[in-house]
């Protein structure tokens, strides 16, 4: 598949068939986000594997009940690491490692297109619980929730604002 037809097929997906992944595929696709770019190359960010149920299913209700967590065969928390971002400061730690994880994140979910998975950019959660969940140090800060699996409903293609009301130029 070429990276402009997975651009425009990547859909959010809310329903999952039953079918299993192997954990093997989803560490394949964690290394081409890795490959995103990131601040100084700090890549201040880590990827937390989720495939056990009770696990899912405590991260569905940390995320307002959002069942569909729980039925993804597995879930990849990404975080934000700001031990490794240091050296970039306050900046680095309220902007740089957000933007590492949403670009390692946006590899992530066009990798799994071309796999033929199905993905949800889940950003609606309490940080608190999540992180309480997997245990993660204070350095570690959970930035989305990915379930991915294989998509269990047909994608729509939503309507996008018209490219030329979103381009500006020099000023507003």
């Amino acid at each position: 598949m070429e990276l402009k037809e997975a651009i425009e097929k990547r859909r959010s997906i809310r329903k999952f068939t039953k079918e299993s992944i192997d954990v093997k595929l989803v560490e394949k696709l964690l290394y081409y986000a890795n490959e995103a770019p990131s601040a100084g190359n700090l890549q201040a960010r880590d990827f937390i594997i989720v495939y056990d149920n009770e696990i899912k299913k405590e991260l569905a209700i940390a995320a307002y009940n959002q069942k569909f967590i729980e039925e993804a065969p597995i879930v990849v928390v990404f975080c934000a690491n700001l031990k490794r971002i240091s050296p970039y400061g306050e900046r680095g730690k309220k902007f740089y490692c957000l933007q590492d994880v949403a670009a390692a994140i946006q590899n992530f979910l066009l990798v799994a297109v071309d796999d033929g998975l199905a993905t949800c950019w889940v950003g609606a959660f309490n940080d608190d619980e999540v992180a309480k969940i997997l245990e993660l140090p204070s350095h570690i800060k959970p930035v989305a929730i990915i379930p991915i699996g294989f998509a269990g409903e047909e994608p729509y293609k939503p309507k996008r604002i018209e490219i030329s009301k979103l381009i500006h130029y020099n000023k507003w």
